[in-house]
């Protein structure tokens, strides 16, 4: 007996072409959808673990820059306290500095010449006399004469306690009845052995004349 198949089998081949379409598209969509759910987790935690990092780099930055503080507060007080050694160590090297200068200044200085003031400090104005090498007195006086001041300034010279002494200034100026020259004048100190001994090779410099009145 021979069988017809009446029923519309085109449509149902379409149909279940249809289910399995959306079937295959449902089953890919889901898998996209947990790969960008398990991508985004990934990154998700890798963001929060750079900023863990990110946070820890800034916690030891900050520990960082108080150490470094500290370092230059403990270099400043450092530098304070070498300076202070050093004023120290000069003070105890050179504490017979003052007698033995004050001694030969008594002893050099001529009769008719009268010192008014005397003043330390290193490079005075005029004198150029590096400070970091030399000490220096500034003498103010007034003199009988002219040639009295430059056999002042020969003695100081021939000194073992002094250099080539500079003169800064000289004027006239009267006192009383008498006319007398005042003098400001600039005199390096020898302070060390060591400096002896350059000027010893080098040979002391000749105080140079003034002219007589």
């Amino acid at each position: 007996m021979i069988r017809i198949n009446l029923l519309p089998h085109r449509e149902e081949k379409r149909k279940a072409q249809q289910i399995r379409f959306f079937v295959v598209a449902g089953v890919s969509a889901a898998t996209a959808l947990f790969v960008v759910a398990v991508g985004y987790s990934l990154l998700e935690q890798r963001i929060a673990s750079q900023e863990g990092r990110n946070a820890y780099l800034k916690t030891e930055i900050d520990r960082l820059d108080k150490q470094i503080a500290e370092i230059e507060v403990l270099r400043t007080k450092r530098k304070d306290l070498l300076d202070r050694k050093q004023v120290v160590e000069r003070l105890q090297a050179n504490r017979g500095e003052m007698v033995r200068m004050l001694d030969q200044l008594t002893r050099q200085t001529p009769e008719g010449i009268y010192l008014l003031s005397l003043k330390n400090g290193a490079a005075l104005a005029g004198a150029n006399i590096p400070a970091a090498k030399d000490s220096t007195i500034r003498l103010v006086g007034r003199s009988l004469s002219n040639a009295r001041i430059s056999t002042l300034m020969r003695s100081l010279n021939d000194s073992p306690a002094f250099e080539m002494p500079t003169l800064v200034e000289i004027k006239a100026v009267k006192a009383g009845d008498q006319r007398l020259s005042e003098f400001i004048m600039d005199v390096p100190l020898t302070r060390t052995v060591e400096d002896k001994g350059e000027a010893g090779k080098t040979g002391k410099a000749t105080a140079p004349a003034v002219a007589k009145k």
